[in-house]
């Protein structure tokens, strides 16, 4: 067995020890319920910030069966989930594609990133991110990158904890109102 395939399995372990649940790549069934999760995770996350037209026309534009199955075909994405008592608690999504930021051309994007409100706190988001670390280095990833909310303070402060620095800013948009996301990359270790 391949150390970091040791390593994911390790990291599943532990999450199935702790009854937290266990994490998969997704599969073109997984795009209902990737959808629902992500359309809550979203809005716990950031409708309380945002004008209320311009969170339904992101959340419209950005989530839905069709729109994560059209996701899930696609071979530069793989959306890894964890899911518990047959709920799918939490998912990322890593994405070939690059950024002016980092000058590694073989950095992915870890474009999606989130749990359910109710597991906060409990390690799935530490499990998760090594699980998305070793999956990319399987893949000949030198670094990681991710767009974060300015204003997400918990997410800052969670990225930064893994290892994540500040690289750069860059606009996203949510509807009609153009945001600012602070570009955060990680330097990882490749597969030898």
């Amino acid at each position: 067995m391949h150390s970091l395939d040791a390593f994911v399995d390790l990291q599943n372990m532990r999450i199935d020890d702790a009854a937290a649940g266990t994490i998969r790549v997704a599969t073109p069934a997984d795009a209902a319920a990737i959808a629902s999760l992500a359309q809550r995770t979203a809005i716990d996350t950031f409708a309380s910030q945002n004008a209320p037209d311009d969170m339904a026309a992101f959340l419209a534009v950005s989530f839905g069966p069709e729109i994560q199955r059209r996701e899930l075909a696609d071979p530069a994405i793989t959306y890894l989930v964890v899911e518990r008592a047959g709920d799918m608690i939490a998912y990322a999504m890593l994405r070939e594609r690059s950024t002016p930021h980092v000058a590694d051309p073989t950095a992915l994007e870890l474009q999606r990133f989130y749990v359910d409100k109710s597991c906060h706190g409990s390690g799935i988001a530490q499990t998760l991110m090594a699980d998305c670390v070793a999956r990319a280095a399987e893949r000949g990833a030198g670094a990681l990158w991710l767009g974060v909310w300015e204003r997400n303070d918990r997410a800052l402060r969670f990225y930064t904890a893994q290892g994540f620095a500040a690289v750069g800013m860059q606009t996203f948009t949510v509807g009609t109102d153009e945001q600012h996301d602070v570009v955060m990359a990680r330097i990882i270790a490749r597969a030898v």
